[in-house]
């Protein structure tokens, strides 16, 4: 048992430091004493006006802003657990995952009143609903009117257990019903251990955070780190390049994450080429496989570019790529983290050899607790305490790692394992080609082949024909694709991953 009140103990050592810059409200600052303030008024509301105690669970369905934080903190002062809601869902997707963890009360932002007015007769645990504005219904509490009655003193401590749950994260649903995975204590605290201690932290670092909150990308690849160390996140309702721009020049951002498809869309952007990026220390890529372009375009800046690796279950930060090697090495997410150990197996358990490709297998104080109310799905996904990712990597002779790609989208095409990522490197590097993912298609010969899905830069030309003999001179003739399909735009997942479950259901037949 321990007491774990984070915003308390980061107080107590630097009360005065700016903790949050808030992006909705003109960049205003707020120091670690202030938050503590706001997070303490909210937790005495959840606790005397709604009744919530430790081990309650309490929903919120909202865009980014500091009262998302406020809430998680909140959270954790009480012991309570927070459900973070994936608002890119439709009502009728959100009911059972809802329901899955039966919440005492549900906060909202004014974007989803009518979404959660669609979900308000199915979801029978609620109690309370709580919106952030102060335009609500009239059955609701409003915070903003609410919160001018409650005490910013320190709420009755609490003690926590390492195994206690703080949130509940949903993974993306790719293969059938999402699942909760808990983030508790544990791994929440090791995650910010490893990063902190690994990747160079420092308190002065100035960070935007604008992954979506209800995405590990938004919680715990940076945010929670950042707070653990003591530096400084902008909250960010979403993400907007020419405010994200606009904050690396004028706020003094020392470090970033994006997905690839976020750093695409920077580099089309006018303001790129005048961009001033001297205060930025590092970029690091995540949530899938970044293009080589994308390396250039940084370096030509001289700025340091890394590609990072990790997911939900996994806390999710896994590796690091030292600074000596990541010119040399594009591609590779490097080595793991401090307190974490990785493996490279076959379908039979077995460790691979140096450039062998396999499952990567990961153990650690990071990984989560477990799925929420799923021991079979949990059972299934750690075996002898390790994770078994359903990644595929391979480990080079200096020991450094690379992702491959899914274990379920790679494609057996006639007996050749074929990886989409490094199909998909090699597209990413036409001139002409803005966006490119590889899919699998039924083949009567080869069982199954695959076809590519692309999107052309503005104003660009390009057959298929030009296109495969182009990719018939960089690859061997069983990795191109056999067939092209040029569409406008890629879908995204939430977490503004390309969509191959939405891409094989529209063109995978």
């Amino acid at each position: 048992m321990f007491y774990g009140d984070w915003l308390q103990r980061r107080v107590a050592l630097s009360q005065n430091k700016v903790a949050l810059i808030d992006a909705l409200n003109n960049d205003q600052p707020i120091s670690y004493i202030d938050w503590n303030r706001r997070a303490n008024r909210m937790a005495n509301f959840m606790h005397t006006g709604l009744g919530i105690r430790k081990g309650d669970r309490v929903s919120i369905y909202s865009m980014n802003r500091v009262e998302y934080l406020d809430a998680l903190f909140a959270c954790n002062k009480l012991g309570a657990i927070l459900q973070v809601v994936n608002w890119r869902l439709k009502p009728f997707e959100l009911v059972d995952i809802v329901n899955d963890v039966s919440p005492k009360a549900l906060f909202f932002s004014s974007e989803w009143v009518e979404q959660v007015n669609e979900l308000r007769p199915k979801l029978k645990s609620v109690e309370n609903y709580i919106g952030w504005d102060q335009i609500t219904a009239d059955r609701d509490i409003s915070w903003y009117v609410e919160k001018r009655k409650w005490s910013d003193e320190q709420p009755q401590p609490v003690e926590l257990d390492w195994e206690d749950p703080w949130f509940i994260c949903y993974t993306g649903g790719t293969t059938g019903l999402p699942k909760g995975a808990i983030f508790n204590y544990r791994s929440v605290t090791w995650n910010a251990v490893n990063t902190a201690i690994s990747w160079g932290l420092r308190q002065d670092d100035v960070v935007p955070q604008y992954m979506p909150m209800f995405h590990t990308g938004g919680l715990t690849v940076l945010t929670l780190p950042l707070v653990y160390v003591g530096a400084t996140n902008i909250i960010c309702p979403g993400f907007d390049i020419d405010q994200l721009f606009g904050q690396i020049e004028s706020l003094g951002v020392t470090f970033f994450f994006a997905v690839p498809t976020m750093f695409l869309m920077m580099f089309k952007n006018p303001r790129w080429e005048t961009l001033d990026l001297s205060h930025v220390r590092l970029v690091m890529a995540g949530g899938g496989n970044c293009p080589t372009a994308v390396y250039e375009k940084f370096m030509e800046k001289g700025v340091e570019f890394k590609e990072g690796y990790g997911l939900t279950e996994g806390g999710p930060n896994t590796f690091w790529l030292p600074s000596e090697v990541a010119h040399h090495k594009p591609g590779s997410v490097g080595r793991p983290l401090f307190h974490i150990d990785v493996k490279v197996v076959d379908e039979q358990g077995n460790e691979m050899g140096t450039n062998q490709v396999g499952q990567l297998l990961v153990r650690g104080p990071h990984i989560f607790g477990g799925y929420w109310n799923n021991p079979l799905a949990t059972a299934e996904t750690v075996i002898d305490g390790w994770l078994y990712t359903g990644d595929l990597a391979r480990k080079d002779e200096d020991g450094d790692f690379y992702i491959v790609g899914r274990l379920k989208e790679m494609i057996k095409s006639g007996g050749e394992n074929i990886y989409p990522k490094e199909v998909e490197d090699v597209m990413h590097s036409h001139p002409s080609i803005a966006e490119a993912a590889l899919i699998p298609v039924p083949d009567t010969k080869w069982v199954e082949v695959g076809r590519a899905i692309v999107v052309l830069k503005p104003g660009e030309i390009l057959s298929e024909v030009e296109l495969t003999t182009w990719m018939r001179e960089r690859m061997a003739s069983y990795k191109v694709p056999k067939s092209i399909v040029f569409i406008d735009e890629l879908p995204k997942t939430a977490a503004n991953k390309v969509d191959k479950k939405m891409l094989i259901e529209q063109y995978g037949h």
